[in-house]
């Protein structure tokens, strides 16, 4: 799954498609992550960093229209860490498996690369947890891992839950 396109039909069954993001996506994925950033569950990613890390993304579309309605992306972190952010879905998609969908292409992804450490941070760990997602102290992360905090209007007072699977 974690190179090539796949069909999804949720219970509604309006036809969707996972498949990695290609750089015409690149401004549907600003718009969906900088709504939920808005609202401080999301850390901001500029255009700029998005187009850097373009790769990185899935997206989910809708089949009809190739309209993003959900992304995530793999972050390699280190030669042994990968981490699993700017999970986002369209409100209106919640409860359809989308993200759930998101997660799984991107620990397929890790997988690929070689990567069995994958943690993310997160206001919803219930659903990580479903994986096999673990809560774990936010020291036993690199520090490494801490420079995009900077950029949280939150820093240094985070909230997230920081979570981690050993695949």
């Amino acid at each position: 799954m974690a190179t090539q396109a796949s069909r999804y039909v949720p219970e509604d069954g309006a036809p969707l498609i996972i498949r990695k993001a290609k750089v015409s996506d690149t401004k549907a994925i600003h718009k969906l992550l900088a709504g939920f950033a808005g609202e401080g569950l999301l850390l901001p990613r500029s255009l700029s960093e998005l187009y850097d890390h373009v790769r990185d993304f899935f997206v989910i579309t809708s089949e009809e229209d190739d309209r993003v309605v959900g992304a995530s992306s793999t972050h390699i972190v280190w030669e042994d860490l990968a981490e699993i952010r700017s999970l986002a879905v369209e409100k209106a998609h919640h409860g359809k498996g989308i993200g759930a969908r998101l997660v799984e292409a991107c620990l397929s992804d890790a997988v690929t690369m070689g990567i069995y450490k994958v943690f993310t941070l997160t206001y919803v760990p219930d659903f990580f947890r479903h994986f096999g997602f673990e809560e774990v102290d936010k020291a036993v992360l690199p520090h490494k891992v801490w420079s995009d905090c900077i950029k949280c209007a939150k820093f240094p007072e985070c909230d997230e839950i920081a979570m981690l699977l050993t695949l």
